[in-house]
């Protein structure tokens, strides 16, 4: 069946005005000011008049078998459920291992992002886990990006955290040309995405990396930069010479700064929204400080931070919307068929009210899994 939006104010995610959107299967196929519905046989139409349309957020890094397990056996935390992920207007995630790379694997991370597929949303991996030589489903990373179609990249390497086997500098070139090599023969962009922790050197065996290497600066996502105020400095000098930096949603104002401060920030610092990614850390253990419920990250605190973007700090919606589609579609390879509201990208699309910003409809790729509001799919283990 057709699908038609009427009349919503589209942001793709640079405001592009009032415009009608066509979808034919999962694919968007046209976008115009008005697409006559008289004409069409068998369509549904979507009315958005009043409304804002834009693309499905992507979450690039998320546990989506569970993190924890620092505190002992009982500190493992479960597997994320899918109505946690559609509820936060994420239609895409990006499933990662972690620091427990012994009683959880590759395998196991693999398995549940093609269940997340099943059920009804976009799921992606990366190969690896904290420590070096890092986990990998093949044995070696090189292998997993090239030979399977979900691994886009490599992470979350550890570093500069006392839970990292602190890599040497070589150790890291070799990831980073097995991740760029792997992606150049299956035809991925290539991701390094790197855990920053709260050690010593913060952000520094990164930008050393980068400094004594051949390897593109964009071939690097470097996470959690804003939970500490010395590694969001080094962050800041880092995105001004193009690297990408990813801001942990949820974080409070203290030891860190949280996303909407940041974002403020970095923008009043000279810093290119481009340059910016989101993501929530969900399901993974919560630092003190975080926005997570009883020690667990949420991926809700994603689409909080948003709109606390928006409503609090006053950021246009064009600005808030990028660093949670395009700038994250860009930085893993996706884009145009992520992160994107163009004619012939995935049907992954939100519908918000316009003062609220609540999430009235959505679909990933045509598929229709909130409606007026409500969740219309659900987990194969939800009620």
């Amino acid at each position: 069946m057709l699908k038609l939006l009427k009349g919503g104010e589209c942001y793709a995610p640079d405001f592009i005005g009032k415009k009608d959107v066509m979808i034919v299967g999962s694919k968007i196929f046209q976008i115009k000011d008005h697409i006559p519905e008289e004409r069409l046989w068998e369509t549904e139409i979507i009315d958005c008049t009043g409304k804002i349309v834009c693309p499905g957020f992507i979450d690039q890094h998320v546990h989506i078998t569970g993190g924890g397990g620092e505190s002992g056996p009982s500190s493992r935390i479960p597997e994320i459920m899918l109505s946690e992920i559609i509820a936060s207007g994420v239609s895409t995630v990006v499933g990662v291992l972690g620091v427990d790379s012994v009683t959880r694997d590759i395998s196991g991370v693999l398995a549940k992002a093609r269940a997340l597929q099943d059920e009804g949303i976009n799921a992606y991996v990366y190969t690896g886990s904290y420590g070096v030589p890092t986990a990998s489903l093949t044995g070696k990373v090189i292998n997993d990006i090239a030979y399977i179609d979900q691994v886009i990249g490599v992470g979350e390497i550890a570093i500069s955290d006392y839970r990292s086997s602190h890599p040497t500098l070589e150790m890291l070139r070799e990831i980073s040309w097995e991740a760029k090599v792997g992606a150049m023969i299956s035809g991925k962009k290539g991701v390094v995405h790197i855990h920053v922790g709260d050690g010593k050197k913060g952000l520094l065996p990164l930008i050393e990396l980068v400094e004594h290497s051949d390897f593109p600066i964009n071939l690097f996502v470097p996470t959690h930069l804003n939970r500490n105020r010395t590694v969001f400095n080094q962050a800041m000098d880092y995105a001004r010479k193009g690297g990408f930096i990813d801001l942990t949603a949820g974080e409070k104002t203290g030891v860190g700064l949280s996303v909407p401060d940041s974002v403020e920030m970095l923008l009043a610092g000279g810093v290119a929204i481009e340059n910016v990614t989101v993501s929530s850390d969900g399901n993974g253990s919560a630092p003190p400080g975080s926005g997570g419920v009883g020690g667990v990250g949420k991926v809700m605190q994603l689409y909080e931070d948003i709109k606390s973007l928006v409503h609090d700090k006053h950021i246009s919606i064009d600005l808030a919307l990028k660093p949670a589609t395009s700038n994250v579609a860009k930085a893993l390879g996706l884009y145009p068929g992520k992160g994107a509201l163009v004619e012939n990208s995935d049907a992954d699309i939100v519908v918000f009210e316009k003062d609220s910003l609540s999430i009235y409809h959505m679909l990933v790729n045509g598929k229709t899994v909130i409606e007026k509001g409500t969740r219309v799919v659900k987990g194969t283990y939800e009620q």
